[in-house]
């Protein structure tokens, strides 16, 4: 199939440190480029794929103007070529130049949906092209009533990740996300306090967070609780396979939390709050714990060791591994190509 790839214009994909969404673009392109699909990619100048790049001129995706050049970009191409099938990481907005045509499309979500957009967009299609796919049950659902909705994890390298089946009996709790009050991140240093745990922290700092990180962050500190800042893919595999869990104690609905997957990849259980796509992704007493409150989850931290590492890289590879989303995918595209969907 040659298969047009679109993602939002501030990252480059991969990423180097914070980028789920580009992380799953980069992990897609390499999965259909080594199964002999032809790809091509409309995506942050400073990409790097094995992909056909089409880099942008616009830099924003909040942009008015940057998004009409970047849209200008991607049909200016799709109109000129031929392609198989068009799937979208970015703005809804980019393919609507191409809801009334042939070509089958697929809009992915990777955050919370725009309904108004969704059911605008399901009009205008032309029958059978046009399906959209949540990262989670949590986020597909969403859509169901409205348009074709299809629920696929997203996925991991596990190349990248080394499976440790042992920790060290003081191996630290940790958290790793954006240090920002629905990541939950001073909720984690109340559990690793309670539980007399060493916790490390890892993440970028939003500017419009700075004040959270210096009153609710900064001021707990110490040789016990550590934050490290944010960290590439080598730093994260030794931060999330020397842990003894992986806290995920979020305010608020998770769409999906890659890191989760990247923590299971190592073999590191997870420990979470029961909000969004969490508690798809965490089975109690076989990956992990799914908690309501702060004291189920320091509860849960002294049942870690109950967890067995090799069910966690186990469950990774069954549900999250490339190769496993690589395939759903390519399942979807031909189901739409052949249009037997259900």
């Amino acid at each position: 199939m040659k298969i047009a790839i679109i993602a939002d214009p501030e990252l480059p994909v991969p990423p180097q440190y914070y980028g789920g969404i580009e992380r799953i673009v980069a992990l897609l392109i390499e999965g259909y480029i080594r199964l002999g699909h032809q790809v091509s990619l409309f995506a942050h100048p400073d990409s790097k794929t094995d992909a056909k790049l089409f880099p942008y001129s616009g830099k924003s995706s909040n942009s008015s103007l940057d998004i009409i050049k970047n849209t200008w970009i991607i049909n200016k191409e799709l109109i000129a070529s031929t392609y198989d099938l068009v799937h979208n990481f970015g703005r809804l907005l980019y393919i609507f130049p191409q809801l009334p045509f042939s070509i089958p499309k697929v809009m992915s979500y990777q955050r919370e949906p725009t309904i108004a957009q969704i059911k605008k967009a399901t009009k205008i299609a032309k029958k059978n092209t046009l399906i959209f796919t949540g990262c989670s049950a949590y986020i597909s659902n969403q859509i169901k009533a409205f348009a074709p909705s299809f629920a696929i994890f997203n996925g991991v390298n596990l190349d990248l990740f080394e499976f440790r089946p042992n920790v060290l009996s003081d191996a630290p709790l940790v958290f790793l996300g954006r240090i920002e009050p629905i990541k939950g991140a001073d909720i984690a240093i109340e559990v690793a306090k309670r539980t007399k745990r060493k916790l490390i922290i890892a993440g970028n700092i939003p500017k419009e967070h700075q004040s959270y990180f210096n009153n609710m962050i900064k001021p707990h500190l110490n040789k016990c609780i550590i934050y490290i800042g944010e960290i590439d893919d080598v730093q994260k595999n030794k931060v999330l396979g020397n842990a003894c869990a992986l806290l995920m104690p979020v305010q608020w609905n998770e769409p999906f939390g890659i890191v989760m997957a990247e923590a299971m990849a190592c073999g590191t259980p997870i420990i979470g709050f029961n909000k969004g796509s969490v508690p798809e992704i965490i089975i109690n007493d076989y990956n992990g714990y799914r908690c309501d409150t702060i004291d189920e989850m320091v509860e849960a931290t002294s049942k870690i060791n109950n967890i067995d590492r090799k069910l966690v890289r186990k469950d990774a590879e069954e549900r999250f591994s490339a190769p496993v989303v690589v395939a759903q995918y390519l399942k979807l595209y031909h189901q739409l190509i052949q249009q037997k969907l259900n």
